[in-house]
């Protein structure tokens, strides 16, 4: 059976998943079979593994980072929000219903028996799992019936590391007040403090570090600097919405940051590349004049369509749009392009909502979430996207929604989709012009489709596409956690993290 260490946080977006993955990615390249573990997990990004369930895509990353294959074993309940007092629920990779946010609080406690079978399953199979926690384990209101935090690690019987964000100012009040704030039987658990995203001279930090021992009676294991490391974010509080502007001689790409935008991660390939703009714009007084405008997945198309409609974003994309500024609409932003919506079952809000008719189809939305892996490639295509022709795709679709074309129009690409063992051959989205709309989340993972897109968008403004160089998203991917395993190994006692985990609780 593994031995087991969890990563606990004062709050959110302190960096518990990056610092689990650098984990994942040590204790991998020491030559133990490593997974990481999170019971409960709340965002919008998730994906679809080769078995046709969904999970968050923190888990796929530290499972990457691990060096093995995403299981659904590795997050077994997933809320993606639909408002701001509901979600949808995941179970074990299937879609079991809607919930109020009070209805899920008296619910999960039925989920222990789901998380305890998918954790025990990963134990049987690997040395160590590496489990992370959510939000804060000082949620005084939230802690009956725990399952995610000091819960989860007292029924996996994991040493708790708990980190706290300096760069957001008051990390010792975060670490002590967290501490004091814990039950006795829970203050036992922490084995370890974390000080993380440092910037500055830690020399003057020293004496802090001390103070903060002799308070808290815990060792303070790493002092993790403030990293640049790109991989793929969990959830909306990504440091990447705080924007870039355009800058002279760049590609410049505007993606619009809807209020409930999902799987943003398609466009880090982008992001990667030097002299490419990528821009999350929430205020149509900021949308500029791009060379591209994507429209991304939502959890819910209908409502940030209307606050398309209501911010100005609708008039200022379909402005763009006329004067010949190409547009691509991924899931939901697919769906949001065409002439109409139609909710008949209230998967979304219900009844029927104009969309920006940009392009020639109609979405109805249906009961059943189509969830699978594709690869395939873009058919020949002319004017502007005419370089993206026979270009290879390959990545997973996730959405509600059935597209079909209502008039002239053609289909982007040539698919081959794969639901658990079973394949099929298929058609996805639709282009016309400079506008084109797919299902296909990780469109531009490869870094030949990448590449040729910014191609295209070069020549359009008569630029110079020679410095335009993607990398394969994977291969990139894999530099980034040896880099985060390389800075953990520096800034954080390995020796003493080890003792913890050997020792248990």
């Amino acid at each position: 059976m593994a031995k087991a260490i969890m990563i606990q946080g004062t709050m959110s977006n302190v960096g518990k998943s990056l610092l689990a993955a650098g984990l994942c990615r040590i204790f991998s390249q020491d030559g133990y079979r490593t997974a990481p573990f999170k019971s409960q997990n709340m965002a919008l990004n998730s994906f679809i593994t080769e078995e046709g369930l969904e999970m968050g895509r923190a888990q796929v990353m530290q499972a990457e980072a691990a060096g093995i294959k995403p299981s659904v074993l590795m997050n077994p309940v997933l809320l993606k929000p639909t408002n701001d007092v509901g979600s949808q629920v995941i179970v074990n990779g299937e879609v079991i219903g809607n919930m109020s946010a009070r209805e899920y609080f008296r619910f999960k406690k039925q989920l222990i028996p789901d998380i305890m079978r998918a954790y025990q399953s990963l134990a049987q199979e690997n040395d160590i799992i590496v489990i992370e926690g959510a939000g804060s384990p000082a949620e005084i209101n939230l802690k009956q019936d725990d399952i995610v935090n000091m819960g989860m690690a007292k029924m996996a019987g994991a040493p708790v590391l708990l980190v706290g964000d300096i760069d957001r100012g008051g990390v010792f009040a975060q670490l002590i007040g967290t501490v004091s704030l814990l039950e006795k039987d829970e203050r036992a658990l922490v084995k370890g403090l974390i000080i993380n995203k440092f910037r500055g001279d830690k020399t003057i930090l020293d004496p802090g570090v001390v103070m903060l021992e002799e308070r808290c009676g815990i060792p303070v294991t790493g002092v993790m600097p403030y990293l640049k490391i790109r991989v793929d974010d969990e959830d909306s509080l990504t440091e990447r919405f705080e924007g870039q502007q355009p800058s002279p001689g760049q590609i410049d790409i505007a993606v619009i940051r809807f209020p409930r935008i999902s799987n943003f991660t398609d466009f880090a390939p982008l992001e990667a590349v030097p002299g490419v703009s990528v821009r999350y714009v929430a205020d149509a007084r900021r949308i500029g004049d791009p060379d591209l405008i994507i429209l991304p997945g939502t959890k819910n198309t209908m409502g940030d369509l209307r606050w398309m409609r209501q911010s100005g974003m609708e008039a200022a994309v379909l402005k763009r749009a006329s004067s010949g500024t190409a547009v691509i609409g991924i899931c939901g932003g697919f769906q949001m392009l065409g002439e109409w919506l139609s909710d008949p079952h209230g998967t979304e809000e219900g009844g029927e909502m104009r969309g920006l008719s940009l392009l020639p189809v109609r979405t109805v939305f249906a009961e059943e979430k189509t969830r699978t892996r594709v690869s395939g490639s873009f058919l020949p295509l002319t004017g502007i996207f005419a370089g993206l022709s026979g270009r290879a795709l390959e990545g997973y679709e996730i959405h509600m929604g059935r597209t079909t074309q209502t008039g002239t129009c053609g289909s982007l690409a040539a698919l081959r989709a794969k639901t658990g063992e079973e394949y099929s051959e298929k058609m996805d989205g639709a282009v016309t012009g400079a506008v084109f709309g797919s299902y296909v989340h990780g469109l531009f993972d490869k870094a030949e489709t990448a590449e040729a897109l910014l191609r295209c968008l070069a020549a359009r403004r008569h630029a110079d596409p020679e410095g335009l160089h993607a990398v394969d998203a994977a291969a990139f991917r894999e530099t980034q956690y040896d880099m985060l395993a390389s800075a953990m190994r520096e800034h954080m006692d390995m020796n003493k993290i080890y003792e913890i985990l050997e020792q248990g609780i």
